[in-house]
């Protein structure tokens, strides 16, 4: 049970971090001030993680921000009668969306940064060229940007997933009894418990986890590479055999086709 859970919110927070990612990688590669871009993505390593943690306890908790700002609204509509008897705080902490939110904030740079790279080096040209060949603007982004792009979609997924999938500070501080997680299994079994073999087994747990995911993003790298090295291939055995085309279209040494040996002896 606590394994499924933590796959799902691992799986739900690694998917919202890389949809939200990719446009964020995309803009700031196109953009005219990716250094400025860079910074504000790089300033949050900055603050230690248990100070971002506590702040979003103070925008997320029963008197924090988002609380504060649905109670004016709640004066505002009791003011033209509309009100209840007394405002109920929303409870936004202590619950699987918290745990959710907090690990997408806080692992958001980690698959910017690897998507902007891998969008850099991308050759915008091909997207003109789909758009040429009657591809859609969309079209043109599936299925000629993204797959271009793989190699830094998938680093983006394993530095996301892998740390998440072992977070321990997070579902402690901003989660509850339904968001506990592996890592928090595993503190407990060695500080509370003492257990230690379970909480070794947990540890394997993660570890065989993050390994097949590790394995996984080589794999994808070196199919990549790959086929970089084939098309450079065929593109320098193209460039090579051009200009002996060209001489030979010079001479008249081209030798005639089958095809067009039939019109050679209409002739």
């Amino acid at each position: 049970m606590i394994f499924l859970r933590t796959l799902f919110i691992t799986v739900v927070s690694t998917l919202v971090t890389i949809v939200i990612a990719l446009p964020c990688g995309y803009a700031m590669a196109r953009s005219k001030h990716q250094t400025l871009l860079l910074v504000l993505v790089v300033i949050p390593f900055l603050t230690n993680s248990l100070i971002r943690i506590f702040a979003w306890m103070t925008i997320l908790g029963d008197n924090g921000l988002l609380n504060s700002i649905f109670h004016f609204f709640w004066n505002i509509k009791h003011a033209f009668g509309f009100g209840g008897a007394e405002f109920v705080p929303h409870k936004f902490m202590f619950t699987k969306g918290a745990v959710i939110l907090v690990s997408i904030y806080m692992y958001l740079p980690y698959a910017i940064l690897p998507i902007f790279t891998a969008v850099d080096r991308f050759d915008f040209s091909l997207l003109e060229a789909a758009r040429d060949l009657g591809a859609t603007k969309p079209q043109s982004m599936f299925k000629v940007l993204i797959p271009g792009v793989k190699s830094g979609i998938v680093s983006a997924l394993i530095f996301t997933f892998i740390p998440i999938f072992g977070t321990y500070t997070v579902p402690q501080l901003v989660g509850g009894k339904d968001s506990y997680m592996l890592g928090n299994i595993i503190v407990d079994q060695v500080q509370k418990v003492r257990n230690w073999p379970l909480a070794s087994a947990f540890s394997l747990v993660i570890t065989a986890v993050s390994m097949i995911a590790i394995l996984w993003m080589l794999s994808t790298n070196r199919k990549e590479a790959s086929l970089k090295k084939m098309s450079t291939k065929e593109d320098t055995a193209a460039n090579t055999n051009t200009p002996l085309l060209a001489t030979n279209l010079k001479r008249g040494n081209i030798i005639a086709t089958p095809a067009s040996q039939p019109t050679e002896d209409a002739q």
